[in-house]
C-alpha cells in the first residue's frame, strides 16, 4: 500500500514539475553562471544583428535588452541577476567603440539595474518560501502515507476478524500492537541498514499470513548490486521454517529489488518460465521509499498465495519498516521522557528533522487544569477545538491535569493566535478567561535537535516528573 501511494505521488510530481523544474530550478547550480552568460552572449548577438547602428536597443521607446536581465534574476536571484548586468555592460563597451565615457547611457543602465535588482528580491524570497512549502509538503506526505497505511491495516484487520475470530482467538489489532511494539522495544538498538528483532517480526508474519518457510535478506551493497558473494545462510538474518541460502540472482528476488514490489509467480514472466525456486518476495520498504531488505518466501500453502493474503503481507511489511525507522528518530525523545506515546514521539522528532532541514518552526504547548470537575470540562472543551493536524497528549498528576498540543508549521504568532482563540471560546462558552479558569499555560518552540530534553523540562515546570 505504501508503494502504491508512493508511486503516485512521484508520477504525479514528475508529470507536473517537468517543466517547471526546468524554467524555475529548486538550486542554483554552479553551471548557472556559465548559462547567464551564454544567454547573454547570444541575446547581445541577436540584438546586434536586428538593430544595426544601435545594437543595445539604447535609443528605442522601450529598453526591450532588459527583459532577459530581468528574466534571468527572476530565475537564478540578484546575485546572477546582477552578472547578467555586467555582461550587458561588457557588450556596451564592445559594441559601442566608438562611444566615450562621457556618452555612457546613466539612465539607461541604473534603470535597467533597479528593475533587475527588484527581480532579483522577488526571485530569492519566492525561491526561499518555496523551499519551506516542499520540506512542509514532504512532511505532510509522510503523515498521509502513514495514515493510508494505518487506514488499510485497519480495514483487513475487520476483515480477518470476521472471517477467523472462530479458528483466531486474538484479534488483529492486538497483533498490530504487538507489531509495533517489536520495533518500539529494538529502538536503542537501531542503526541505519538495521533490521532490529526481525526474527521476531518474521514469526508474527508467518502466524498471520501462513508462510512455512521464508527469510528475511537485508538490504545490504553485494545484495542490490548483484553481488553473488552473499548466497549462504548468514545473509539472511531471520528465517522461519528450516534454513536456506537465498539467492541474489533469482528471477523473483531480482524482479522484487528492482521494482521495489511485491513479487510472485503470477507477474514475473522469468518465473512462470521456472527460473526461481521462490514463491514470493515482498520488500521491506518505507514510506520514504528506503528499501530496508526483503522477504523471500520458499513455501507457504497453495490456498494462502493469494491477492488478499499477499497485499496484506505487503502492508505488515511496509508497517514494520516505517515502524523501524521512527524507531531512530523516536529514541533521543523516548529514553529522556519514556512515558511519552510513541506517535507522539515519532511526530516531535519529525517535526525536528523538519526544523533542522528546512527552517519550518512547529510549537508545543502545554495547558495545565486543575483536577476538578470543571477542569476536566474545560478540558474537554479545548481538545475538541484542536486543529485536524496537530498530535495531542493528555496526562495526569494528583492535582492537575496537564494538555500538551503540538502544532506543526506553527511559530510564536501562530501560538499567540491558537491561545487568543481558546480564551475567545472560553470567554463565550463559560465566561473565563485563561487566568479566571486557573489554566496555566506553556509553550515550547521545536528546535533543531534536544526536544527530549526539552520535553522533559516543560513537563516538569507543568508539575510531572518525568
Amino acid at each position: 500500500m505504501s508503494n502504491v501511494a508512493q508511486d503516485t505521488r512521484r508520477g504525479t510530481f514528475a508529470e507536473s514539475g517537468r517543466y517547471r523544474r526546468w524554467l524555475t530550478p529548486v538550486t542554483t547550480r554552479p553551471i548557472a553562471v556559465i548559462e547567464v552568460l551564454v544567454v547573454m552572449a547570444a541575446v547581445m548577438v541577436a540584438a546586434a544583428l536586428l538593430g544595426g547602428h544601435d545594437p543595445l536597443w539604447i535609443s528605442s521607446p522601450f529598453p526591450w535588452i532588459w527583459l532577459f536581465p530581468l528574466v534571468l534574476a527572476l530565475r537564478y536571484g540578484t546575485l546572477l541577476g546582477m552578472v547578467s548586468v555586467l555582461a550587458l555592460l561588457a557588450g556596451w563597451y564592445v559594441l559601442y567603440p566608438q562611444h566615450s565615457v562621457e556618452g555612457f547611457p546613466i539612465v539607461f543602465f541604473v534603470g535597467g539595474t533597479i528593475q533587475t535588482l527588484v527581480g532579483g528580491h522577488f526571485g530569492d524570497t519566492w525561491g526561499i518560501r518555496s523551499a519551506r512549502a516542499r520540506a512542509l509538503n514532504e512532511y505532510l506526505n509522510d503523515r498521509l502515507v502513514s495514515l493510508t497505511n494505518s487506514h488499510y491495516l485497519l480495514h483487513l484487520s475487520h476483515e480477518r476478524l470476521e472471517k477467523d475470530l472462530l479458528t483466531r482467538p486474538a484479534t488483529l489489532r492486538d497483533s498490530v500492537t504487538r507489531l509495533r511494539q517489536i520495533t518500539a522495544s529494538a529502538a536503542a538498538e537501531f542503526k541505519r541498514g538495521g533490521l532490529p528483532n526481525a526474527t521476531d517480526f518474521l514469526e508474527f508474519a508467518a502466524q498471520v499470513c501462513q508462510l512455512e518457510v521464508a527469510a528475511i535478506v537485508p538490504a545490504r551493497k553485494g545484495l542490490l548490486e548483484g553481488d553473488h558473494t552473499h548466497t549462504t545462510d548468514s545473509a539472511a538474518i531471520a528465517h522461519v521454517g528450516e534454513s536456506f541460502a537465498v539467492d541474489p540472482a533469482d528471477a523473483l528476488v531480482r524482479h522484487c529489488i528492482e521494482t521495489r514490489a511485491l513479487a510472485h509467480l503470477t507477474n514475473v514472466d522469468e518465473a512462470r518460465e521456472g527460473n526461481t525456486q521462490y514463491v514470493a518476495c515482498a520488500p521491506l520498504s518505507t514510506s520514504e521509499g528506503d528499501l530496508l531488505g526483503v522477504l523471500v518466501i520458499k513455501r507457504m500453502p497453495f490456498l494462502s498465495l493469494n491477492h488478499d493474503n499477499l497485499q496484506f503481507l505487503l502492508v505488515l511489511l511496509g508497517y514494520y519498516a516505517d515502524g523501524v525507522e521512527h524507531a531512530a528518530v523516536a529514541h533521543a525523545i523516548v529514553s529522556e521522557v519514556p512515558s511519552v506515546p510513541y506517535e507522539f514521539a515519532v511526530d516531535l522528532g519529525r517535526l525536528e528533522r523538519l526544523q533542522r532541514d528546512a527552517r519550518v518552526e512547529s510549537s508545543l504547548i502545554a495547558l495545565v487544569f486543575p483536577r476538578d470537575d470543571e477542569g476536566d470540562s474545560l478540558l474537554e472543551h479545548i481538545n475538541r477545538r484542536r486543529r485536524s493536524l496537530d498530535l495531542t497528549w493528555s496526562l495526569q498528576t494528583p492535582d492537575h491535569s496537564i494538555f500538551l498540543n503540538l502544532m506543526p508549521a506553527t511559530d510564536g504568532a501562530g501560538v499567540d493566535g491558537y491561545l487568543a482563540r481558546i480564551e475567545d471560546s472560553l470567554h463565550v462558552q463559560f465566561g473565563l478567561s485563561l487566568e479566571a479558569a486557573r489554566i496555566g499555560v506553556h509553550t515550547l518552540h521545536v528546535a533543531p535537535s534536544g526536544n527530549g530534553a526539552a520535553l522533559k523540562r516543560l513537563l516538569q515546570r507543568c508539575g510531572f516528573d518525568a
